[in-house]
């Protein structure tokens, strides 16, 4: 009878290594989902911040006087 309980125990052992490597592979593909969207947020911000860098640098040529000087009401 010991070799139907070495089958049994081996059987197990499979399908918890199954299950480990299932959950594994899921796992990395969320992962790789949140980076993914992460990656994309990143690009989508770098482009706003180059596009107001842009816009601050056009208003600052078209700005008469010194950059930091305050404004006329104080």
């Amino acid at each position: 009878m010991a070799p139907m309980n070495d089958v049994d125990d081996l059987s197990e052992r499979i399908d918890a290594l199954e299950m480990r490597l299932t959950y594994q592979d899921v796992t990395i593909e969320t992962l790789n989902q949140t980076i993914t969207a992460q990656w994309q947020q990143i690009d989508a911000l770098t482009r706003q911040v180059a596009a107001l860098r842009e816009r601050l640098q056009e208003a600052e040529s078209h700005a008469t006087g010194p950059a930091n000087e305050p404004p006329p009401h104080y």
